[in-house]
C-alpha cells in the first residue's frame, strides 16, 4: 500500500525544498495542511520536537518510535502506514477520515527533513519492541 500519487509528491517537494533552503516554504504547508487535514500541525510540532526514532536491527530491519504529545511512545512502520496509536485505529482504518495519523506523517516529514534521531538495537531488543506492542493490544 501506498500513499496517493500527491502525498507522495508533496512529500517529495518538501524534502526537496528542505535541502535547498532548510526550510519548507509556506504553499508546501498549505498543501500539507490541505491533504493531511488536522493531522499537518500536530505532525510538525513532533517532527520540530525531534519526537521520532529510527530503530534499526543488524539485519536492516527498521521501525519508527514516535513520542506522542501524551508521553506515550507509539511504534510505526512506514513501508505498511501503520501506527499503534487509536487514532490511526478509528480515524484511518474504520472510518476512513484520514489518510495518516499524526505520528506516520511525523515519520515521513522527519525523513524529508532529516530529523529523526537514530537508535540501532540488537535483533532481541528489536523483537522485544515488537512484542510489547502486541502485549499493548491484546
Amino acid at each position: 500500500s501506498t500513499l496517493p500519487a500527491v502525498a507522495e509528491e508533496l512529500l517529495r517537494e518538501i524534502k526537496k525544498a528542505f535541502q535547498e533552503s532548510s526550510h519548507v516554504p509556506d504553499d508546501l504547508l498549505l498543501g500539507l495542511k490541505f491533504i493531511f487535514g488536522p493531522s499537518a500541525v500536530p505532525a510538525l510540532d513532533l517532527v520540530d520536537q525531534r519526537s521520532v526514532t529510527r530503530v534499526t536491527a543488524p539485519s536492516g530491519r527498521t521501525l519508527y518510535q514516535v513520542l506522542g504529545s501524551s508521553g506515550k511512545l507509539y511504534t510505526c512502520y512506514s513501508s505498511c502506514h501503520f501506527c499503534t496509536c487509536p487514532a490511526f485505529g478509528f480515524s484511518v482504518l474504520q472510518k476512513s477520515e484520514s489518510l495518516l495519523c499524526k505520528h506516520i506523517l511525523a515519520v515521513y516529514l522527519s525523513q524529508a527533513m532529516g530529523a529523526c534521531q537514530e537508535l540501532s538495537v540488537s535483533e532481541e531488543q528489536l523483537t522485544n519492541i515488537l512484542l510489547a506492542e502486541e502485549e499493548d493490544e491484546g
